[in-house]
């Protein structure tokens, strides 16, 4: 038997895909910057916050870390209505990727700033500094540049972990070409072109972080 590719059924719907990867690329985003806000929060709690604080946060931590997203993502979308908090497929997909990067982060940023020498810390204070200064003058920029190269892998990671939110509709990639296999019955060429479309998004966004690290961080050390 011999198959015959027919990708001009899949580009005939190529707009659709685009569609959905630029979904995918907006929800990725901004799981990255509400993710990082929030773990930028939780490691200043686990390293230098309130000590009633650490419980909760390490609760959230070791929480979305040991459970898969997909759950999160059906506890998101199927059991928070049954307490009055509805959200669209889109909202909820969002919502779940933000506080699962948020955890992974905070421990990778815990482990940078845990990286920064304690003498750094005592100078800081020595000079009068909150312990918020501290950490925002003195610690931060080194932490965030050592853990720099581990949170960008983590958001790649986190992109392409992301098909799963097809799982309730949510209309990004994985979802279109799920629609467009169904309807072409061309499942090899659907999946083939979305593949593509994946390693594409993932090399730029690798790509995009190479040169943002290169900008912020080596570019600041030939000064």
């Amino acid at each position: 038997m011999t198959y015959v590719f027919q990708f001009g059924i899949v580009f005939d719907q190529f707009d659709r895909m685009l569609a959905g990867a630029w979904l995918t690329v907006q929800l990725s985003i901004g799981a990255l910057l509400l993710g990082l806000a929030a773990a930028t929060a939780g490691a200043f709690v686990l390293t230098a916050g309130p000590r009633w604080l650490r419980a909760p946060v390490t609760a959230y931590v070791e929480l979305i870390r040991n459970t898969p997203l997909l759950i999160q993502l059906y506890v998101i979308f199927f059991a928070l209505p049954g307490f009055g908090l509805r959200l669209d497929a889109n909202a909820a997909a969002l919502a779940a990727l933000v506080i699962n990067f948020g955890a992974y982060a905070t421990e990778i940023l815990r482990a940078g700033i845990q990286s920064i020498p304690a003498g750094q810390i005592e100078a800081g204070r020595a000079l009068n500094l909150t312990t918020v200064q501290i950490y925002r003058l003195i610690v931060l920029f080194p932490a965030v540049k050592t853990v720099f190269p581990a949170l960008a892998s983590q958001f790649v990671l986190l992109m392409l972990g992301s098909s799963v939110v097809s799982a309730i509709s949510a209309s990004e990639l994985t979802a279109v070409s799920n629609t467009l296999q169904s309807t072409t019955f061309r499942a090899f060429e659907v999946y083939i072109v979305a593949t593509l479309m994946y390693l594409a998004v993932a090399v730029a966004f690798r790509a995009a972080f190479a040169a943002i690290y290169w900008a912020v961080f080596m570019r600041e050390r030939g000064r």
